[in-house]
């Protein structure tokens, strides 16, 4: 019988759903992306924001409809829309067959099983449970990258956020785990790990004592086969004067570190129960550019928080406008039940929300194409990620871009490239976000 996967959410949610790929693949199940030809569906499901959680209920509901009309035999729905409202799927959408919770992915094949010989039964164990790792992956992001998740939960609790009650506390999983998933993924091609977690810079602190990011890190240079090492997520707080000088030192250790600092004024930052404040996030960004000056760091902001005064945002765009930050995204405030600020008194309407997100991103515009056409001139290396034959260029990344969330490099080449490959391109001009470029001779392979 074939299955149709469906991986909703963020890439941590990908390696979970990577995870029960490999577990039912080697249980003898086969997959398919066309839902006419699918027997079972998965949907492994997002709601940190109200928009991923219509996203995952939509998923579900055109699968159901599919239960319904008789094409499906099966529907099982995982994530973190099946652990927090696991209960209220069943009694609303009674086409749904079993219901995995975070920590119970190990079970997809078990639920799967007992579904098929009509026992249905749901898995969903308490948040805080040991996390599940170990298992045998299918890479689903092409072969030459692939996204390393080395902590679960988060212990941060700031006031719009759901994450901590629908995936538990911060636990990390242990190194030597790491290793070896690492060292499975590089022979089997990966050339670029990427780090996460809810909170990758506090690794190592449950498990050992201390911060062991950059102990993995070390470790992880030691696998031939791995060409660059990425970091995403680093609370701003957490970064340590050893992170910074791993991240220096080590050659495959990309200069490029995630800081999502949601906001820049103390007032918002206070209401958001973040641990910095504006003086906090200068010092760390000015640390990061004088230890690397060729770092890029992205971030994501909050705009309208609730309480956030013209004053607030106008102190935020010109923190924005001070940093000129690489790369920047800027979400509009989502309440989220059950999280302290979505009962704050002063919750910003819509309409602001959107003008003050929209201010933001027209100024983080005019900084990312200065920058951008800064590149022109440079020589860089360069992972192909694919070719664009109306276009005749091959579509690249630099180390300054993460997969799926940055730009590209738009690559003129005389002679056959594959994806995967690492090269040398000289930067010729820039196009908004994206450079174009063509080969340089040599490849750095």
């Amino acid at each position: 019988m074939k299955i149709l996967f469906t991986s909703l959410g963020c890439d941590k949610n990908l390696v979970d759903s990577e995870m029960m790929l490999g577990q039912l693949s080697e249980s003898g199940y086969s997959f398919t992306d066309d839902e006419t030809q699918a027997d079972i569906v998965v949907v492994n499901t997002c709601c940190f924001i109200n928009d991923a959680k219509e996203e995952s209920i939509q998923a579900i509901l055109e699968m159901a409809e599919l239960k319904k009309q008789g094409q499906l035999k099966a529907l099982l729905v995982t994530g973190c829309l099946a652990q927090r409202y696991g209960e209220e799927i069943q009694a609303e959408i009674p086409e749904v067959d079993a219901i995995l919770g975070i920590s119970d992915i190990d079970k997809i094949v078990q639920a799967l099983n007992e579904v098929l010989t009509g026992q249905n039964q749901n898995y969903i164990s308490d948040c805080n449970s040991a996390v599940v790792y170990g298992k045998k992956r299918i890479n689903t992001t092409g072969g030459h990258y692939a996204y390393l998740k080395i902590a679960e939960g988060c212990d941060k609790h700031c006031t719009y956020c759901i994450i901590p009650k629908i995936r538990g506390n911060f636990r990390s999983v242990p190194m030597e785990s790491l290793l070896n998933e690492a060292r499975t993924l590089a022979e089997n091609g990966v050339r670029e790990l990427i780090l996460v977690a809810q909170e990758t810079t506090l690794y190592g602190m449950d498990l050992y004592g201390k911060k062991s990011l950059p102990k993995l890190l070390d470790e992880l240079c030691k696998i031939e086969e791995l060409k660059w090492i990425r970091i995403l997520y680093c609370y701003p707080e957490e970064i340590t004067d050893e992170l910074i000088q791993t991240i220096k030192s080590q050659p495959k250790v990309c200069h490029y570190l995630d800081i999502p600092i949601q906001h820049a004024s103390d007032n918002v930052l206070k209401r958001m129960g973040r641990r910095t404040s504006e003086a906090d996030l200068r010092a760390i960004v000015t640390k990061l550019r004088d230890e690397i000056p060729d770092i890029t760091l992205r971030t994501t902001l909050i705009s309208g928080f609730p309480g956030e005064t013209q004053d607030d945002h106008e102190a935020l765009y010109h923190f924005v406008n001070e940093m000129e930050f690489d790369r920047l995204g800027v979400f509009t405030y989502s309440p989220e039940e059950n999280t302290p600020a979505a009962l704050m008194e002063d919750q910003i309407n819509e309409e602001v929300k959107s003008e003050r997100r929209d201010e933001l991103m027209e100024l983080q515009q005019a900084i990312a194409f200065e920058k951008a056409e800064s590149m022109v001139g440079r020589r860089m290396e360069a992972v192909i990620e694919g070719y664009l034959p109306s276009d005749r260029v091959y579509v690249a990344r630099t180390y300054m871009d993460a997969p799926n969330v940055d730009g590209y490099a738009f690559v003129h080449a005389d002679r056959e490239l594959m994806t995967g490959d690492f090269v040398t391109i000289k930067i010729t001009e820039s196009m908004e976000y994206d450079l174009i470029g063509e080969l340089e001779d040599e490849f750095t392979e």
